[in-house]
């Protein structure tokens, strides 16, 4: 009897127009762009314009992965926002944007797990799509994280940008699947021990408000080479894999000392690692999603490639997947 399978069908990404360079930085923050490129690997980064909300640019990037495929809103029976910067406290950024999209009889709600969030929402969607609640799911990553930033404080506001990532999940029933088709193994993981090393200083039941990013990079980056690194070896052991399967590595842009630990680590050449950093910054949730759509746009990632997920974000909160994309 065939199996389910949940396969990655289509990507789309959307960027804000407004650039800040770190030229741009310099002129209001104590920093210049030799500092931040040093420590960051960034040049660069995306900002919403003023009244451009996390929703509109989810809409934007889920439009382009529909599009791309020949979907309409219709077509879609699940849809899961990752963000920690939604338009409103309730009702969620996923329910606006099943309206907008018209996908009527949708499920829509919104995952909270920073910048591991699409890795979270990837998961959930996989998992809901294979039970049988749906056969269509929108996986969203969007952030207008700069809306959450202190523009005085130059060890966080020069790490993040605004952007959305989008894929298509499709479930298909593939006789046994023999090739592994599709999402191939997640893994998440959390511990709040760590919660005072990357948080936001602010909510409505603690002070009413929004509050801005705090954080210890020095312990951020040990924690995370570490963890990561812990927890690919755990997806690819779960999809019995190696690295050796792996034709890409799409990580979370968070800095590119972290990715470039994660390359040494998986030991892979540099050519199989999608880099977007330099230019779209630290986009939380909407960081793999975009890199991802990247690398399918200029085609490096193709039909039936390997690729390798992962990403950490405050709580900690970190986890990885593998997903062979496309359909055969």
């Amino acid at each position: 009897m065939p199996n389910p399978s949940v396969l990655m069908t289509s990507v789309g990404a959307y960027l804000p127009e407004r650039i800040v360079t770190n030229k741009d930085l310099s002129e209001f923050v104590e920093t210049d762009d030799e500092w931040i490129r040093q420590r960051t690997g960034i040049t660069q980064r995306h900002i919403v314009a003023e009244g451009e909300l996390t929703s509109d640019m989810a809409r934007e990037a889920a439009l382009r992965a529909m599009s791309r495929i020949g979907l309409t809103g219709a077509d879609i029976d699940l849809i899961i926002v990752a963000t920690t910067t939604p338009d409103d406290t309730f009702p969620s950024t996923a329910v606006k944007i099943q309206h907008q999209l018209g996908a009527k009889g949708a499920i829509a709600f919104d995952v909270q797990a920073v910048c591991a969030g699409f890795v979270y929402a990837l998961d959930i969607a996989d998992a809901m799509l294979r039970t049988g609640r749906g056969k269509r799911a929108l996986v969203i990553g969007a952030e207008s994280f700069s809306k959450i930033l202190d523009w005085n404080d130059r060890s966080t506001c020069v790490l993040f940008g605004d952007g959305s990532g989008a894929v298509i999940l499709e479930v298909a029933e593939l006789d046994d699947n023999p090739d592994g088709w599709g999402v191939r193994s997640s893994v998440l993981h959390a511990d709040g021990e760590h919660r005072d090393i990357l948080y936001v200083d602010g909510g409505p039941s603690s002070t009413s408000g929004v509050g801005h990013v705090r954080m210890e990079g020095n312990k951020v980056f040990r924690h995370a080479v570490e963890k990561l690194a812990s927890v690919m070896d755990e997806a690819l052991a779960a999809a019995n894999m190696t690295v050796a399967n792996v034709d890409w590595l799409v990580p979370h842009q968070a800095n590119i000392r972290i990715i470039d630990g994660m390359q040494k680590k998986m030991n892979l050449s540099s050519d199989r690692v999608v880099r977007t950093v330099d230019k779209h910054a630290n986009t939380s949730a909407a960081s793999i999603p975009l890199a991802l759509s990247v690398a399918v746009e200029d085609g490096r990632i193709k039909n039936g490639d390997v690729i390798a997920f992962e990403a950490i974000g405050g709580g900690l909160v970190w986890g990885a997947a593998l997903v062979k994309f496309g359909r055969p």
